[in-house]
């Protein structure tokens, strides 16, 4: 059974009968006249990573940032199709996107912390949100979570911006954390981190994959084949918008894929 719905129109929670975390139907995203995405049907199991690949330009990002509406930041962007989240199509004219947001976070190319204390970056945004438990409490819970809080504990009023690279992007999931999204979204979390701080967030990635859906974008083929349980392959036409060629089990797509232009850009053939 579904449970109580919110103001915004969804159910509380997932439920053992909800096996996919987004469902989208035929969804197209548009940058004025320009075609970005076309008639992607996709399907993202609950508490699983599914990377998101294909060469630069094919829709990836836009992809990504519908799955929370984010790409309705920018002016003239429309979508139309659906994007199913517990039941219901984000794009409803009775959603609040604010809520989708708060539901569904996003974790940036290129960590962004604010410019306060480490503690207030994970507080800050769980007040806002209306939090009112215990944010001392919180706080640890989220770094714990996301494998920073040994590295901070004795720091926490510093800034957030004196971290490294790696940490302030660890912090940045943990800021996502404190507000208990059911999905994680990820745009290449790893592409300006070193080689360490990259494996670091990998394996953040598979501990957070027991708790949370997890979408990632990556230019990485060798990384969605180590961190994703499932991966879809995205080109783009000739009119450049970009289409989905090929979803399935990580393992299968890596190493038996279906279509041949997946195996041609796999391989290396081009891309």
């Amino acid at each position: 059974m579904l449970a109580t719905q919110t103001k915004a129109g969804f159910v509380l929670e997932m439920t053992e009968s909800t096996p996919y975390a987004i469902e989208t139907r035929d969804l197209c995203v548009y940058y004025g006249d320009f075609q970005a995405v076309r008639d992607v049907t996709l399907h993202i199991p609950a508490k699983k990573i599914t990377a998101i690949i294909g060469p630069s330009g094919c829709g990836k990002s836009t992809m990504l940032r519908a799955f929370n509406r984010m790409n309705e930041l920018a002016p003239g962007v429309r979508t139309t199709g659906e994007v199913m989240f517990l039941g219901q199509n984000i794009y409803d004219a009775d959603v609040d996107p604010v809520e989708v947001r708060r539901r569904i976070g996003m974790v940036f190319q290129k960590p962004n912390p604010f410019p306060k204390s480490i503690y207030e970056n994970i507080a800050w945004g769980a007040r806002i949100n209306g939090y009112r438990g215990d944010v001392d409490e919180l706080v640890e819970r989220s770094l714990r979570q996301a494998a920073l809080w040994d590295e901070v504990k004795d720091k926490l009023g510093q800034s957030a911006l004196a971290l490294s690279g790696g940490q302030q992007q660890r912090l940045c999931i943990a800021r996502t954390i404190a507000v208990k999204p059911e999905i994680i979204l990820m745009d290449e979390p790893a592409s300006a981190l070193d080689p360490i701080a990259t494996l670091k967030i990998e394996e953040l990635m598979h501990d957070l994959a027991r708790h949370y859906t997890i979408i990632v974008v990556t230019h990485n083929m060798q990384q969605a084949a180590r961190v994703s349980d499932f991966t879809a392959f995205f080109m783009m036409d000739e009119r450049r918008a970009g289409y989905l060629v090929e979803y399935g089990p990580t393992c299968q797509l890596f190493t038996n894929p279906q279509d041949k232009r997946t195996e041609d850009y796999i391989t290396g053939r081009f891309g």
